[in-house]
């Protein structure tokens, strides 16, 4: 299967259909909690309510106390209608808001960790080619913006919008009900307005964001980058290098966040005209009404309190708006991630590996029928490759660089699938069986071998998390990595540091082949298992690896031909073609290419150690 080039992609949504994909795909996990939910609305209603009633009490006791000299009331109405009715409306707001949070806190991060999960998850459904695309440092912020994005989304809607959408509604309904209609005109008029003003500037707003976050997301992926390859920037002394290209992007960065801010300022400025405007408007008409007679001065506190409770949260109202708007790009921007494409997918009817047991063996039998592959359509790798592997034997694959090697470990994983041809085992096309059931039976000691950056227990351990400390240190024996461990201050629980840069890359290449067999699998891979050992350690890892081999089918991809002179067949590539095939001694005779490359080494050594070099067979 080919995965789609940017060409064959579908035209991305617009920005607004983005964001309500984006809500859509949301609600399903919170809706998981549907109680909760209405619950929490609950509370944010009832705590409405009560902060609507507090300047509604607040008026009754400006007008009770519009009292003459001498009343006997005055004694009672303060105490009464303010220690009471005054501060349990208050303590209930509080109350309410809390409530609401307490019971919403656990949908929030709930869906928060599921999301987070499954994308976590889906990426290791990916291919390796997306893997091999994709720079690790953006995708890595993605996922953590996206995380950000789930809390600040509900958050900001749940907490402030939709509270303030409640108290609008409360507010202006108690205007039209009780005082004059041009109260509610105004009120209402100063809202739309307002709202329409912030959605224009802050969408005029975004790209300057949304810049910042391009820029921070480059400058984070280059931080990353050259931190991973610390010894090739120390090896080329690239420091300052690598210091100018991360401020470029600091630099760029800096100044669309200096854009940004000056658009805020401008922003804010004009939802505080808008808000005095409207202010001092309301408190006009009702100080026209209190001269009038027609209102109270507990009329004229209720509307200045109304009007002061109901926009001091649209004074906030850009910034929720900007804030909500980047959350649902920073969610769209994960669920794209999610979204992504599997280039090798299990069949739908796919099934987990048989291996046949012949004569008490696990091995199976693998054949390469006329394999064709690339990794672009316009550059074949492999040419027809066709060769079988007998259960319980070791085919090595010899050749020059880039003759296509590699690529059949990588396709016997099937990290990539054929092009043309199949590859089975023991019968079964690998497209046909379960990519976990395949990878299992798996093992392999890579030639580039990339460590957790944790302790050698954990690294070795990993090849089976469910061994046990005996079972660690006994494919540590195996590997001849037991004394080395031990001999150091902290033994197992060592920690390898990044990518195990704390290891030697013979060290790093023993931890490899100890967790290799620890899985012990029925197939086994040796890409240049023993090119970082010295002489001693290589024949002595050799021994160890000819005596794991022996009941397992392996296939061996060897740059040094002294390793793999017991192998039960070689095969000879070149230019993704196999050019000869069988046996160390065989191949000598036919005076090949094989030979040739034998002669070379041999050549080679003798070079190195003074010594003639052995005769051809």
């Amino acid at each position: 299967m080919r995965r789609l080039s940017a060409a064959d992609a579908p035209p991305r949504p617009a920005e607004g259909a983005g964001d309500w994909q984006a809500i859509r795909r949301l609600l399903p996990y919170l809706w998981t909690y549907k109680w909760r939910v209405a619950l929490a609305l609950s509370c944010l209603l009832l705590a409405k309510v009560a902060n609507l009633g507090v300047p509604l009490v607040l008026k009754d006791i400006v007008d009770a106390l519009d009292l003459k000299p001498g009343d006997a009331h005055a004694v009672l109405v303060v105490p009464v209608a303010l220690l009471v009715a005054y501060g349990l409306l208050r303590v209930g707001v509080t109350l309410f808001t809390e409530l609401r949070e307490v019971v919403f806190a656990r949908v929030t991060q709930d869906a928060s960790r599921t999301i987070t999960l499954q994308a976590f998850r889906h990426l290791f459904t990916l291919s390796l080619r997306f893997h091999l695309e994709r720079q690790m440092g953006g995708m890595s912020r993605d996922i953590e913006r996206g995380a950000q994005g789930i809390s600040s989304l509900i958050s900001y809607t749940l907490y402030s919008v939709l509270p303030t959408l409640v108290e609008i509604t409360l507010v202006i309904g108690y205007l039209v009900l009780h005082y004059d209609v041009s109260f509610a005109v105004i009120a209402l008029g100063a809202v739309l307005l307002y709202g329409v003003y912030t959605v224009h500037v802050t969408e005029w707003r975004t790209k300057f964001r949304r810049e910042v976050n391009e820029q921070d997301s480059r400058a984070n992926t280059k931080a990353i980058d050259a931190l991973i390859n610390y010894e090739t920037v120390k090896y080329f002394g690239n420091e300052e290098f690598e210091a100018r290209r991360y401020n470029d992007n600091l630099y760029a960065r800096m100044r669309a966040a200096i854009r940004s801010q000056t658009s805020l300022s401008v922003l804010n400025v004009g939802q505080s005209i808008i808000i005095a405007v409207a202010v001092t408007l309301l408190v006009w008409r009702a100080t026209a009404g209190v001269v009038a007679g027609t209102m109270s001065l507990g009329d004229l506190v209720l509307v200045n309190a109304f009007m002061i409770q109901l926009y001091v949260p649209l004074n906030f109202l850009g910034v929720l708006y900007r804030e909500i708007k980047q959350a649902l790009t920073d969610l769209e921007r994960m669920f794209r991630l999610m979204s992504e494409q599997r280039e090798v997918a299990d069949a739908p009817d796919a099934r987990p590996l048989q291996l046949a047991r012949a004569a008490g063996r696990n091995a199976p039998e693998i054949r390469f029928e006329r394999v064709s592959f690339g990794y672009e359509p316009q550059r074949t790798i492999l040419h027809e490759v066709d060769f079988a592997m007998p259960a319980g034997t070791t085919t090595a694959v010899v050749g020059a660089s880039g003759a296509g090697k590699s690529t059949l470990a990588r396709l016997l994983f099937r990290f990539y699938d054929v092009s043309g041809g199949r590859i089975l085992i023991d019968g079964q096309d690998l497209r046909a069986v379960t990519q976990a059931s395949l990878r299992a039976a798996i093992g392999i000691v890579p030639q580039d071998t990339v460590l957790f950056n944790d302790t050698i227990r954990f690294n070795i351990g990993y090849g089976r998390p469910e061994a046990g400390q005996h079972e660690i240190e006994a494919a540590a024996r195996a590997a001849q990595l037991h004394d080395f461990i031990v001999s150091l201050p902290a033994g197992y629980e060592t920690n390898v540091g990044e990518r195990g840069l704390k290891l030697s890359g013979g060290e790093k290449q023993r931890v490899a082949i100890a967790r290799t067999l620890l899985k012990d699998p029925p197939v086994l891979i040796l890409d240049e298992a023993t090119s970082a050992l010295d002489s001693r350690n290589e024949q002595a890892i050799q021994e160890a690896l000819h005596r794991v081999a022996a009941d397992r089918t392996t296939l061996v991809i060897a740059h040094r031909l002294s390793t793999i002179v017991d192998a039960n067949q070689i095969l000879v590539m070149a230019a993704g073609r196999i050019v000869e095939r069988g046996d160390h001694e065989t191949l000598l005779r036919r005076g090949g290419e094989y030979a040739r490359l034998w002669a070379m080494q041999q050549a080679d050594e003798a070079g190195e150690t003074g010594a003639q070099p052995a005769a051809a067979v």
